[in-house]
């Protein structure tokens, strides 16, 4: 049984913001809850309205909006003033669920223990929607193909039951792992994913174009020796010789037809964009270089670069800074990557450093991720028909975080100061 789903009432009134803000927005959300229960809960939804708005930023909202539960009969008033009302956080690429379940190499907790206890640290975080990244392959993903099966399964039990952000699944699917294709094509024939990647680690090429930087990687990673490493090596590079690029495409389109977005993984080169852009592949995630993210984004793909790149300034494998490739326009989505804590305060870094407007900013973290897999017209930004996932995003010395997420017009996560100075 779950609650009836609520309405937000949104009503905004400019005023001075506190120091750090970049904003003078100042904002009271009312939230309607019913008391009632209901086991089909109605999902919650701006209005459709008649009247044509005054133009806005949808990101940030600064209109007054009506979302009354068609059965609320108690009103609750959140103050918001000179904090941010945003849409939730959509995350499309991030791993830190395989960190959960094996944090430490050949020490795996409890699927269900990791599920639930990362789960609880995504609306902390200001995530609504989370694309769990679960890898499909050898050397660089949880050791077992039980494992991501049991991840994948367990994730659709439990949303059907409970939870407390939207959880969707991206497969993430190394081309070498030949014995995992035909669990890719069961979960695509059962829509069991919501976005697929295709991923070529093999070394020398990529990410680990390097030499010597997969087989450090896996070392690291998995806690294996230089004799276990070199027979992985040798073993992947057997198996890329190997690989059907022609059965993945047709797998891509395939996906493609089944509303699954597909993407392409560390593309470096435009030939090899070329290459998925052929597939239907319509993401390119990580691209190595701004040659190859301009040529991606003139294909027609959306470009996605990681949040830990944005503030830390630079990529940990030295490659492509993501500040410069969404600086020069090449990139539209940012993504955790693995650390999901990054996402927010990547959107607030490019705009205090003035490398896109606030409004440009969110919408890399919300709309471009949602519009790219398929659920723009239902979330990803702030109006009337869409569903009520918002975060209130308060500044501390400049640095954001989310006092309050809501998902589906339902507070899930709610913070404050037991003391602060005067």
């Amino acid at each position: 049984m779950e609650p009836e789903a609520a309405r937000t009432d949104i009503e905004s009134t400019k005023a001075a913001a506190p120091a750090g803000v970049t904003s003078s927005v100042a904002v009271r959300a009312v939230l309607a809850a019913s008391p009632e229960l209901s086991s089909e809960p109605q999902p919650a939804v701006l209005p459709e309205s008649s009247e044509s708005p005054e133009p806005q930023s949808p990101e940030l909202s600064k209109s007054s909006e009506s979302l009354k539960s068609p059965k609320s009969s108690a009103i609750r008033e959140i103050e918001a003033r000179g904090r941010f009302v945003l849409p939730g956080l959509i995350d499309i690429h991030c791993d830190a669920i395989e960190k959960e379940i094996q944090p430490r190499p050949n020490t795996l907790l409890p699927l269900e223990m990791a599920l639930l206890e990362f789960e609880r640290k995504l609306p902390v975080h200001g995530i609504t929607t989370m694309y769990h990244s679960v890898s499909l392959g050898v050397g660089i993903s949880l050791r077992g193909d039980h494992l991501l099966t049991g991840i994948i399964e367990l994730i659709h039990r439990y949303r059907s039951r409970r939870a407390m952000v939207r959880h969707g699944v991206h497969l993430r699917y190394e081309v070498s792992h030949l014995d995992g294709l035909p669990i890719v094509e069961r979960y695509i024939a059962d829509r069991k994913i919501d976005y697929l990647s295709y991923m070529d680690h093999s070394p020398g090429q990529g990410q680990y174009r390097e030499p010597g930087s997969f087989e450090r990687y896996v070392m690291k990673n998995q806690g294996v020796d230089v004799v276990e490493v070199r027979g992985i090596v040798d073993d992947l590079l057997t198996r890329q010789k190997r690989v059907d690029w022609t059965q993945l495409r047709s797998l891509a389109r395939l996906a493609a037809q089944q509303g699954i977005a597909v993407a392409s993984h560390d593309d470096d080169t435009p030939q090899r964009v070329d290459q998925f852009a052929s597939y239907g592949v319509s993401v390119s995630e990580f691209p190595i270089n701004l040659e190859t993210a301009h040529h991606a984004r003139r294909s027609g793909m959306r470009v996605c670069v990681g949040a830990p790149n944005v503030v830390r300034g630079a990529s940990h494998d030295r490659n492509l800074r993501a500040v410069d490739a969404i600086a020069d326009g090449a990139a539209s989505i940012i993504c955790s990557d693995y650390y999901p804590g990054a996402l927010l305060p990547a959107a607030f870094k490019l705009a205090d450093e003035q490398v896109v407007p606030l409004p440009a900013a969110v919408r890399m973290v919300t709309l471009h991720p949602a519009e790219a897999l398929g659920v723009g017209a239902v979330r990803g930004s702030i109006e009337p028909g869409k569903q009520a996932d918002l975060i209130i995003v308060d500044c501390f010395d400049g640095y954001p975080g989310a006092t309050h997420t809501i998902v589906d017009g339902v507070v899930v996560y709610e913070s404050g100061m037991y003391w602060s100075a005067p």
